[in-house]
């Protein structure tokens, strides 16, 4: 990340009761970090695929309001706006900014999280071939794949031109063009991660 995140780790605070704790490593950030509950553990998947996300820091403040203690679950900084996420549908923010750093809160509710089931389950498969290989991926193959999808290509035939033995090195290096937003896989949202997933090249801004 070529700009210095505003926060870069969570600060301490008791886990709510009876709440899961779910151990992480972040390709993204390059560090490991603790997701409190399901919902946490979700939004996290969306934040570290998404290509538009440049930083983001998991519980990275305690904002003291008039109506009592607001635990933020994530800062994220996004096409160079920053924001705090709260991960709740009983808060209502107040107002549009919030606290001495004066950034914008966004609400995510349950039903958000619900409607991008799909595209979490079919990143949670992935991000762990990504990080498993995260110091071997190659440059090379990655290259090859790139010149390779010129169009709409299905997973089999990727793996069918460039999978000589063990198909993980050939995985990981597509999840991780997938993961910098330098392909695409818009069929995820909707479908389980197949043989016969679509892969595409990214569109480019105008």
């Amino acid at each position: 990340m070529s700009k210095l995140a505003r926060f870069q780790s969570a600060v301490s605070t008791a886990k709510p009761a009876g709440m899961r704790v779910i151990e992480v490593y972040s390709p993204k950030l390059n560090r490991r970090l603790q997701c409190f509950g399901e919902s946490a553990f979700e939004q996290w998947i969306r934040l570290e695929v998404d290509p538009t996300v440049e930083s983001y820091c998991e519980r990275p403040i305690c904002l003291n309001l008039t109506d009592g203690e607001l635990r933020v679950d994530f800062w994220v900084r996004q096409n160079g706006r920053e924001m705090f996420l709260v991960i709740d549908d009983g808060y209502q923010a107040s107002a549009p900014r919030v606290g001495d750093v004066g950034l914008e809160v966004r609400i995510i509710a349950p039903a958000e999280l619900a409607a991008t089931r799909m595209w979490v389950s079919n990143w949670q498969r992935m991000l762990p071939v990504i990080t498993s290989c995260r110091g071997s991926i190659s440059s090379p193959i990655q290259h090859s794949i790139m010149r390779f999808v010129t169009g709409p290509t299905q997973l089999s035939r990727i793996e069918q031109e460039f999978v000589t033995g063990d198909p993980t090195p050939v995985r990981a290096a597509l999840f991780h063009l997938l993961h910098a937003g330098k392909l695409q896989a818009p069929q995820l949202h909707a479908e389980e991660l197949s043989f016969l997933t679509t892969i595409c090249p990214a569109e480019v801004s105008p």
